[in-house]
């Protein structure tokens, strides 16, 4: 089924702005070499926040979620991230993708749930193309009209994107700053990994620094007070 929705990719001054339509005729198989999606897999990344240890465990899911957008339904694909701070949960995401018939994977929006001493305490920064529309939905979930690039097709340096754009709910801005680099991590060594520059205006969200492997996704990243990279991962290139 292919379906169109009211937006086009373009390159802008190098920024990769949304305009008028990507077709989505197999949204749910994602193959983007630095965001690929494979139902099942597991990856596993150890870290440090301040003093504190941390773990981030990430679960592609077999389920999906499905997202209307203008006169189109389009599946999309549920990456979980469970974080964990010193042995406790911190916060479990559910984050929904699906990919364009170009190749560039497209972000549909983040559901969060953020812990202390085991409970569920606030759903900051969730949001959802089309806004709540299930009962677990947060009710204060954002609303975004359209869903954002996550990963273009062929990123290249100086291409900039919004993978988050409902300020001040949620705000991210991705510049690409350089390709073809070489990652040695606990889970192996990466070539050809790509280097981006992520910034936010929402206060106290200082510029995060983070590598994607080909064939793998994101392996490491890096931001002031904090880290994380790949500590083990059943998603590898092939």
């Amino acid at each position: 089924m292919r379906v169109m929705l009211g937006v086009l990719v373009m390159v802008l001054e190098g920024r990769l702005a949304l305009a008028a339509a990507p077709t989505f005729a197999n949204p749910l198989s994602i193959t983007n070499p630095y965001h690929p999606f494979q139902p099942g897999g597991v990856k596993v990344f150890r870290g440090q926040k301040g003093a504190t240890a941390s773990v981030i465990v990430d679960l592609y899911l077999d389920g999906t979620r499905t997202f209307h957008v203008g006169a189109a339904d389009v599946p999309a694909r549920i990456l979980q991230e469970t974080e964990f701070e010193g042995g406790d949960v911190g916060e479990i995401s559910q984050n929904f993708f699906a990919q364009a018939d170009d190749g560039t994977v497209f972000y549909f929006g983040e559901l969060v749930d953020k812990y202390d001493n085991g409970m569920v305490t606030s759903h900051e920064g969730s949001w959802l193309v089309g806004g709540p529309t299930m009962p677990s939905d947060p009710p204060d979930a954002g609303n975004a009209q359209m869903p954002a690039v996550f990963m273009p097709a062929n990123p290249k340096v100086g291409d900039s994107f919004k993978p988050e754009d409902l300020f001040p709910i949620v705000d991210e801005t991705v510049t690409v700053k350089k390709i073809g680099v070489e990652v040695r991590l606990p889970a192996g060594r990466f070539d050809n990994a790509i280097q981006v520059r992520e910034t936010s205006r929402l206060p106290d969200s200082p510029p995060e620094t983070k590598r994607y492997a080909a064939g793998v996704g994101v392996v490491k990243g890096k931001t002031k007070g904090e880290s994380f990279a790949l500590l083990a991962s059943t998603i590898r290139p092939r």
